[in-house]
């Protein structure tokens, strides 16, 4: 054997120790015992059961299990705390004999996966109808209603009442103040189906809302069997109607509201039919604008100018009369008061977005109105005219004339929203009941007045409210027109004139005071509609559930 044969090292199968198994530089060296290690399972979840806890297995039992499949450990009759909320989960009785509006509403303040389930709807064809259509339809019905002036979560609650009625239990209706749309999904797997609509032009026509509303209700009955072709019919139907008064009513409409407001304020005859005149110009000076295509702002503040013009050509002329109650009965006729209360009930049911939009529109309307009346005070206080801002302290009581007067103002006012003939009883009768209650809590009472005026516009709210549900319809009806004699005229006045005459100080006061007392109507009339939800059956506490907030946190 040779050198280079000695030096070469023996090969395994030399030593006998072959491992074919065995190819890593890593393995271990022969020879070299390694400390036994734990068997590392196949189970390597951080959510395995541990070695030593036994768990019982019923029998028949998956080996595996599934994440979907009931705990072997639960029971229906035992049930244990963990499954079930500290609260325990409220029970949800949806009778067919109330509302749709409280149904609806309750449904929509439900999560999805615990929403009923709506029973199969025999009006539908065979396979049911085609779900753009159903879209479709519930978004043309919710678009009348928002351009009517209805609130957003009443607007949402008959969206939600159209899908359910042909079977679209699975439906998300979303409503701001110029867009709606409204999303389906058939079930977890299936792709949603989306649409929307813009709202581009509103109209106040009480009746045209109370007919939809009358539409959505015999949908939601599940005893009337209407197809989706008759539903778009009556649609088609109540877009064509007419307006129950024409034009020249709602003009005389607009003049005896304006003098009934004064005669409120403490105005004689003479200040009524002053007042009257002036609130026809301005209305047919507004027509005038509206043909010619001008916005709302420029139609408020030259409705507002006939008015204060013939209030200060009184003072000019020095005719013994209340100018101040001639101008303040003007801007009765033009204050926004429908548009405030649904901007703040929209701010208190949480849609904020939507209510941020109407009260920006108030205040543009409400500039409007100052830029219109300052304009003529300026130019009356440079010709002369003896205006008294502290005339406002100094209102006549006059119980008999001023509750025939508020009566009379509901009145008008609900010609003017259009309403119903069978409605126009029933809110002016509320109208005179919400002034016996301001005039009692502020004249006898020593009350404050945004106090007293929230406790009226309450009651307003209260039976606006419980009359609507007796009769299956919108609450708007019976609760707008009947605010009408608690809005703040003579505050806005005041307000202005002292302005005009360089007491800016004073003028915010009563500027001030005049949003407070706005604002008090439109909280008052919101909490009575709440209050008289809770003699209801769908409407109590554990059975309507709000959102829940964070408290600051």
């Amino acid at each position: 054997m040779t050198e280079a044969e000695d030096r070469k090292p023996q090969s395994d199968e030399a030593r006998g120790t072959f491992d074919p198994e065995i190819t890593s530089e890593f393995a271990i060296p022969a020879g070299l015992v390694a400390p036994g290690a734990a068997v590392e399972p196949e189970t390597t979840s951080e959510f395995a059961v541990p070695d030593g806890l036994a768990v019982p297995q019923s029998a028949g039992a998956d080996s595996e299990g599934s994440a979907f499949s009931r705990p072997s450990t639960y029971s229906s009759k035992q049930a244990p705390v963990a499954f079930t909320p500290a609260t325990g989960v409220p029970v949800v009785s949806l009778t067919k004999d109330v509302p749709w509006q409280d149904r609806m509403r309750t449904m929509l303040r439900m999560p999805v996966a615990e929403r009923p389930a709506p029973e199969p709807p025999p009006k539908a064809e065979d396979g049911g109808p085609a779900v753009p259509r159903v879209l479709d339809l519930t978004l043309r019905i919710g678009e009348l209603l928002l351009a009517g002036g209805e609130g957003a979560e009443d607007v949402e609650a008959a969206m939600f009442a159209v899908c359910r009625s042909y079977g679209l239990d699975r439906c998300e209706p979303n409503v701001t103040f110029t867009l709606l749309s409204i999303s389906y999904q058939p079930s977890l797997v299936d792709d949603p189906v989306t649409a929307s609509r813009t709202v581009r032009r509103r109209a106040t026509d009480y009746t045209r809302l109370a007919a939809v509303y009358r539409l959505v209700d015999d949908l939601s009955d599940q005893e009337t069997h209407i197809s989706l072709e008759e539903a778009y019919r009556r649609l088609a139907e109540i877009r064509r109607n007419r307006h129950p008064y024409p034009t020249w009513v709602l003009t005389g409409a607009s003049g005896l509201l304006a003098g009934a407001a004064s005669v409120l304020v403490g105005g004689d005859l003479v200040v009524f039919l002053a007042a009257m005149l002036g609130a026809m110009l301005g209305d047919r000076l507004a027509w005038l604008c509206a043909g010619r295509g001008l916005p709302e702002f420029y139609q408020f503040t030259v409705a507002a100018m006939p008015p204060a013009a013939i209030g200060v050509a009184l003072t000019v002329a020095h005719v013994d009369v209340k100018a101040s109650a001639v101008i303040t009965g003007g801007l009765f006729a033009l204050l926004p008061g429908r548009a405030l209360v649904a901007g703040v009930q929209d701010g208190l049911t949480g849609f904020y977005i939507t209510a941020s939009a109407r009260l920006l529109e108030v205040v543009y309307l409400f500039v409007g109105i100052v830029t219109g009346v300052l304009v003529v005070l300026y130019f009356g206080v440079n010709l002369g005219a003896k205006l008294n801002p502290d005339a406002a302290l100094r209102i006549a009581e006059r119980p008999l004339w001023q509750i025939t007067a508020s009566m009379l103002l509901s009145l008008t006012f609900a010609v003017l929203l259009q309403q119903e003939r069978s409605t126009v009883a029933w809110v002016t009768l509320n109208g005179g009941v919400a002034w016996c209650v301001y005039g009692a809590l502020r004249y006898p009472g020593d009350l404050s007045p945004v106090a007293s005026t929230a406790v009226a516009a309450g009651l307003v709210g209260l039976f606006g409210q419980l009359l609507s549900r007796y009769r299956f319809a919108s609450a708007l009806p019976y609760t707008t027109a009947a605010i009408g004699p608690l809005l703040p005229g003579s505050a806005t006045y005041f307000g202005l004139l002292s302005i005009a005459q360089n007491d800016v100080d004073k003028g915010l006061v009563s500027l001030a005071t005049a949003a407070s007392l706005a604002m008090a109507i439109a909280i008052g009339v919101n909490l009575g509609s709440e209050i008289s939800r809770l003699f209801l059956r769908i409407g109590s506490a554990e059975k309507r559930r709000a959102a829940k907030r964070t408290r600051g946190f």
